[in-house]
């Protein structure tokens, strides 16, 4: 289990295929702040509610250059069904085998009601333009999280 990438670290490069059938690489959005979120499982309470709270402020988020990508150990086809119910607007990234997830540390051992198991811990990155960590958010509450995010966009911005 890998610890957490922190702030002013080079964020961990992947490739990895998305809802729309094309595939990521973070190296192709140097340029631009990333917003790469981690969450555990497609159409489940929490991540419904932290998805389209990014698809409801999408455009704020491009509008200061930011591109905001969500990730879990769901396949594409569970992504195109989660996006397509809730008319997600950013690409939802499949990584099966949880090997990113692992690189940035959002794999990690969850306790439910005392039952141990793997899975991914809701967490987010704030990536900047040079590709380097900015801000780690770790186990993310959903309520707020999305007004958090673009203050910080707002930082890195200056």
């Amino acid at each position: 289990m890998a610890e957490w990438i922190e702030p002013g670290k080079k964020a961990p490069v992947f490739t990895l295929k998305a809802d729309d059938g094309s595939k990521v690489k973070l190296s192709d959005l140097k340029g631009s702040p990333v917003v790469l979120y981690f969450y555990p499982k497609d159409d489940t309470p929490g991540c419904t509610k932290e998805a389209c709270s990014f698809r409801d402020r999408k455009s704020e988020i491009e509008a200061l250059g930011a591109v905001v990508l969500g990730v879990s150990p769901d396949t594409v086809e569970s992504h195109v069904k989660f996006r397509d119910k809730y008319g997600l607007n950013f690409r939802l990234l499949a990584d099966a085998d949880h090997q990113v997830a692992e690189k940035y540390g959002a794999w990690r051992e969850k306790n439910m009601y005392g039952k141990k198991s793997m899975g991914i811990q809701r967490s987010t990155y704030l990536i900047d333009a040079d590709g380097k960590v900015a801000k780690v958010w770790q186990r993310v509450q959903v309520d707020g999280h999305d007004e958090q995010v673009i203050e910080a966009i707002k930082a890195l911005a200056g």
